[in-house]
């Protein structure tokens, strides 16, 4: 909205209102796409769960306690679609009404069984088992006594041209090493892991552009699927299609236990309809100019940014 291309924290606290009512209240955003997002989740899952779910030095007192904090979340929120129960010998009972599971937790938040399950391969673990319940993906960043930070746990389905496998263990500088305009950010990457970790809930906004709306661009195309055609990135002013690829970013702090959720929802808005209101049209044309040359290379817009901007004329 400012006509500027800009890579900055952009941090607001959760809650805010954005107009969109209760849904500006919720870490876990539940709409009419549903289906459509478990789907690609379980597709990502049977293709190779490990390209799209990782862990690294993730303890079982930090996993118990995210699984805590999203099932606490669900069942606050979406009391309509989540039930939790305890049993008397501290077995957890958790239910999905979207997918019919069950889960069975031990008292550690551990998983131990899985009913109403058709899911392949089977849940790995309880985060794996969550995360098959939601439209986000999950990241959850670690601190040790010394300061340093890391990924410890990622399940990415709907990856925007990264990688788990490559970003596991990493720490936030070398994981945003690559983001163009990020220099300024990562100078003071330890502090805005302590932001992360210490303080209340937070949301921000990503935005970039996209001529699909497919959920996973995993940057290595599933087997049989050419990188060009998966790439998503190719502009055709002949028949154009053109997306805003917005993610709503969630950073929940656990500082007892020297972590952070990180949630990652992805929407669509279609730049045909932004096109059609003048303001919106000028703020995006002169957002897509303002970039940078490295901020286009990493966007993938190089190639297309003229006829993009012709196009945005035109209207």
């Amino acid at each position: 909205m400012s006509g500027r291309y800009e890579v900055k924290p952009g941090m607001m606290p959760f809650g805010f209102c954005f107009g969109n009512t209760q849904a500006d209240q919720q870490v876990f955003q539940i709409d009419d796409d549903f289906t459509h997002y478990r789907q690609i989740k379980l597709l990502a899952r049977a293709e190779r769960l490990n390209k799209y779910y990782q862990t690294c030095n993730y303890s079982q007192t930090v996993a118990g306690a995210i699984a805590r904090l999203i099932i606490n979340r669900l069942t606050q929120e979406h009391p309509q679609h989540f039930n939790c129960q305890k049993s008397i010998d501290n077995i957890l009972k958790f239910h999905s009404q979207l997918t019919g599971e069950t889960f069975y937790l031990d008292a550690d938040w551990q998983l131990q069984q899985v009913q109403g399950s058709p899911v392949f391969p089977a849940y790995a673990s309880t985060l794996d088992a969550l995360a098959a319940q939601v439209q986000e993906d999950l990241t959850i960043i670690c601190r040790s006594a010394d300061g340093r930070n890391w990924l410890s746990a990622v399940h990415l389905c709907y990856p925007n041209h990264w990688s788990a496998e490559e970003k596991i263990g990493r720490d936030f500088a070398t994981i945003h090493a690559p983001v163009a305009g990020m220099e300024k950010i990562n100078r003071r990457a330890g502090a805005i892991a302590n932001t992360m970790i210490t303080h209340k809930p937070m949301v921000r906004f990503a935005w970039g552009l996209s001529t699909d709306t497919r959920l996973n661009h995993h940057p290595e195309p599933p087997p049989g699927v050419s990188v060009s055609k998966w790439q998503g990135r190719s502009f055709d002013s002949q028949h154009p299609q053109l997306y805003l690829r917005i993610e709503r970013q969630v950073i929940w702090g656990l500082p007892e236990y020297e972590a952070a959720l990180f949630t990652i929802r992805t929407y669509f808005r279609d730049c045909g309809v932004v096109r059609k209101n003048p303001v919106l049209r000028s703020k995006l044309y002169a957002a897509i100019q303002s970039m940078a040359p490295e901020a286009l290379v990493y966007k993938g817009l190089v190639e297309s940014k003229a006829s993009i901007l012709q196009w945005l004329e035109e209207a």
